[in-house]
């Protein structure tokens, strides 16, 4: 499988009739156009898979996909929160079990690559 990092604008090509384009992100959700010949089916994996089809092997289970269809919505606010968390926890790592597990049980739940853009929402 090919993984390509897309700015906001750029596109891609799929074979000589087919061009997506990454049209804007926000939070965890991106929108994209697609240019397609009408006899190219495109739809989203959910709903095909909604349908009965199997899930491809290619793609990859990632945190928020566990996640998906629970309800638990996430924004800005959250992953700030979550990262003031961690940072708290590493201020407090010093050996005590209780930090620790509490810091298992954290990774647990929302793995690092989670709030994987923590870069972009850290307070200056």
């Amino acid at each position: 499988m090919l993984f390509l990092q897309l700015k906001t604008g750029e596109y891609m090509t799929i074979g000589d009739n087919v061009i997506v384009q990454l049209n804007d992100v926000s939070g965890s959700r991106c929108r994209l156009m697609v240019q397609a010949p009408r006899e190219v089916s495109v739809m989203r994996g959910e709903l095909l898979e909604r349908a009965g089809a199997e899930r491809p092997e290619c793609v990859m289970e990632t945190a928020r996909s566990r996640w998906s269809g629970s309800g638990l919505s996430w924004n800005r606010n959250k992953t700030q929160a979550l990262i003031a968390m961690r940072r708290l926890l590493s201020q407090m790592d010093g050996g005590d079990d209780q930090v620790k597990d509490l810091r298992r049980q954290l990774d647990f739940l929302f793995p690092p690559e989670f709030a994987s853009n923590e870069t972009v929402y850290s307070p200056k």
